[in-house]
């Protein structure tokens, strides 16, 4: 049986109901007035009349709202559907006997299911109300005796019964409540049914600061219809319905696709933020996805997920802005960004967990700090068009690609701004623009693509495309930096000695550990006439290339001093003349030994750590680095190590060593492990077990008795070569 309307299925209402109940009233005011008419002033006749026009006027318009329930009859129903419109007899408040088939509601006015109770009368009303509904079934010949009935979207929950009986519930209506917000429509059950009443519960939550006051109760015609029938309708529903949104869902797929990429990619390169930034806010939209199909997700949650979602899209865009903008290098701004994402994001979670506290927060309450939390989070709206206003500001050099995403994330941000603010008090301004703007529709290939999802897609596009620039830009900047760690790693390994010569009377262990591939560590053994030599240990501000070419300038100048002297106070001299005034804000701290076979040292140092003999740190004047002041002298000390004597020389990478806890490695910790006398790569092992902060090395030099042959070992992490 094809899907029926009301004309074609009910008794007609009569266009004049009740007449006689009105003239009922008039025979009533004029019999109680009659006796007295002969006798009464013009005025007090005129003033009895009028009443009894009131009266009779009040009686049509009782008429008019309660009228009798006439059943609604469905002939040779069959494996068709058919609607039930027409008058629902319709009551506000609650009571369990309403539901019982004997009631009698012909006192009850009467609404239509096809639009909320909100625009016939009830406008912003919350709470309890009921529709009734008689109805006679006449099958068709051999049809299934067994009826389904499908219900639309009741807003917000409700009960169904039949005849008395509960057949089906979507929520919980009474405390505490549990309701589900957008639901799909839902089917039930009636069994063989000749005739009865229809009867439906409904509980509608207190309305929200953007809600308009025309809501409330069914927002859709109940269907009746054989099983088969029904679920062929939900069928043809459940397609348009997917039909309509399919532009929606391949977009959502390609944020989602941008989303992993661009994850993946900051997993690769973590300091690129801007690719964090924007995993999170093409992630959003499968989140809002989600959340508006919302099925089965009780309303409390849903509010809450739906607002922390909203939270998240826009400080993501907010970030993804100040990256592509490049507004990230003002501390300033990063600071009252980050700030304000986090008070946004408390706002808003306040706000979406509002529903967990009714009914304990009275309606007025609720809306009240509904209202004062919808305040507080609006601003949020204008940050994007603020951001690209301090950048337009500071005259940025961006290119199209970046300038096009600021656009439209102005515009789109203008265009939810203006949407959303125009929505809030909409029961007190009675504005339409929101309206307009989320009635403004095209159609493509059976969907229908909003203003706000236009505009997104076009942000999207261009925000793909900018970061997609970005992408290249930094591969080539990667590719050239690597390149120069490579010359830089290259130019490293030309000067770390591959072959330490060995020391007359002293066995020799060193150790090499750089925090990042190109340190600016350096140390030389220089052998001399006699079996004594220079042992050159330092440490260059800086690290890659820069710190490599220093690194190259001393080694170069000490293997040229070296030829008219030997002295370590000289030598230290002669580099600070050359390094001068060539490194440019930066030095480097260095500490030389001339070592003889008969244990006698001479040491001079440029601010760099004094070296420690047995664990006990040797007391070195004080002096500047290399590079700083021209002209600077260097004092020498003499030691001189008996056999057994361990002498320990680092740079400060050791000392600077930091735990999980923040906690340095330290002064005290280099004597005590020293004091143990242990070799160099121990030393270094243990203190990036601790926590490598910067390059380390260490060399150690043990006195050696005589006749015991010289020996010498060198650890450094595997380079090629």
């Amino acid at each position: 049986m094809p899907e029926q309307t009301g004309p074609a299925i009910a008794a007609q209402v009569p266009i004049f109901p009740r007449i006689s109940v009105i003239f009922r009233c008039r025979n009533t005011v004029l019999s109680a007035y009659a006796p007295d008419m002969q006798k009464a002033s013009p005025w007090i006749v005129c003033g009895r009349l009028l009443l009894c026009f009131c009266l009779v006027l009040s009686c049509a318009a009782t008429a008019a709202h309660a009228v009798a329930p006439v059943p609604l009859v469905l002939d040779a129903v069959g494996k068709g559907t058919a609607r039930l419109d027409g008058p629902w007899q319709f009551h506000t408040g609650d009571d369990p006997a309403w539901a019982q088939p004997g009631y009698d509601d012909s006192g009850w006015e009467q609404l239509t299911a096809d639009v909320p109770w909100g625009a016939q009368g009830h406008y912003a009303y919350t709470g309890y109300a009921w529709y009734r509904k008689r109805i006679t079934v006449n099958l068709a010949p051999g049809a299934d005796p067994n009826v389904a009935l499908l219900l639309p979207f009741v807003d917000d929950a409700y009960e169904l019964y039949w005849n008395g009986h509960k057949v089906g519930a979507l929520g919980k209506l009474d405390p505490p409540y549990t309701i589900y917000e957008g639901m799909a429509p839902q089917s039930y059950g009636l069994g063989p049914i000749h005739s009865g009443v229809l009867a439906v519960r409904v509980f509608k939550l207190p309305l929200a600061s953007n809600d308009p006051g025309e809501l409330g109760g069914f927002e859709g015609t109940p269907v009746l219809g054989s099983p088969t029938g029904i679920e062929t309708l939900l069928g043809n529903r459940s397609f348009r319905w997917l039909r309509g949104r399919q532009f929606t869902f391949a977009l959502t797929s390609l944020y989602v696709l941008t989303s992993v990429l661009s994850f993946l990619a900051w997993l690769r390169l973590r300091d690129q933020r801007l690719l964090l930034w924007l995993a999170v806010y093409t992630l959003m939209p499968l989140a809002e996805l989600v959340n508006q199909m919302g099925y089965m997700i009780p309303i409390t949650w849903l509010t809450l997920q739906t607002q922390t979602t909203i939270q998240v899209r826009e400080i993501s865009q907010w970030f993804l802005l100040v990256y592509l903008l490049q507004l990230n290098n003002r501390p300033g701004l990063m600071k009252l960004m980050r700030w304000g994402a986090w008070f946004t994001v408390l706002v808003g979670t306040v706000d979406g967990s509002l529903g967990f506290f009714f009914p304990a927060l009275s309606a007025t309450a609720f809306q009240l700090v509904d209202a004062v939390l919808t305040v507080l989070i609006l601003p949020q709206e204008v940050v994007p068009v603020l951001l690209v206003v301090l950048a337009v500001t500071t005259r940025h050099k961006l290119d199209s690609a970046r300038w096009a995403v600021a656009t439209l994330a102005v515009l789109n941000a203008a265009l939810y701004a203006v949407s959303n603010i125009a929505g809030q008090g909409l029961r007190y301004t009675h504005w339409t623009l929101a309206d307009k703007l989320s009635g403004f529709n095209v159609s493509l290939f059976g969907s229908n693509l909003g203003l706000q999802l236009i505009t997104r897609s076009a942000l999207f596009l261009a925000i793909v495309y900018a970061v997609g620039r970005y992408a290249v830009e930094s591969l080539r900047r990667q590719t050239t930096l690597e390149q120069e760690f490579q010359n830089a790693r290259e130019l490293q390994q030309v000067l770390i000695p591959v072959h330490l010569p060995e020391l007359a009377g002293f066995a020799v262990t060193s150790a090499y550990r750089p925090a990042a591939e190109v340190g600016g560590d350096f140390f030389q053994i220089l052998p001399l006439d006699g079996g004594s030599a220079l042992v050159v240990v330092g440490d260059v501000s800086g690290k890659g290339l820069k710190a490599a070419m220093t690194v190259s300038l001393i080694v170069g100048a000490l293997h040229t001093l070296t030829d008219t002297t030997v002295r370590p106070g000289e030598i230290l001299a002669g580099l600070n003349r050359r390094l001068a005034g060539r490194i440019e804000d930066g030095f480097a701290t260095c500490l030389i030994l001339l070592v003889t076979p008969g244990g006698v040292v001479v040491v001079a140092s440029a601010g760099h750590p004094s070296p420690l003999i047995n664990g006990r740190e040797v007391e070195m004047p004080g002096n500047l680095p290399l590079g700083i002041i021209p002209g600077m002298t260097y004092a020498e000390e003499t030691l001189r190590l008996e056999v057994g004597d361990h002498l320990a020389l680092y740079t400060d990478g050791l000392l600077e060593a930091r735990g999980a806890n923040g906690e340095l490695f330290g002064f005290h910790r280099v004597e005590k492990h020293f004091a143990a006398r242990p070799n160099a790569e121990e030393t270094a092992d243990a203190a990036v077990a601790f926590g490598q902060d910067d390059d380390i090395t260490v060399l150690t030099l043990t006195r050696l008795a005589a006749g015991i042959g010289a020996t010498v070992e060198f650890s450094i992490p595997s380079l090629a070569r």
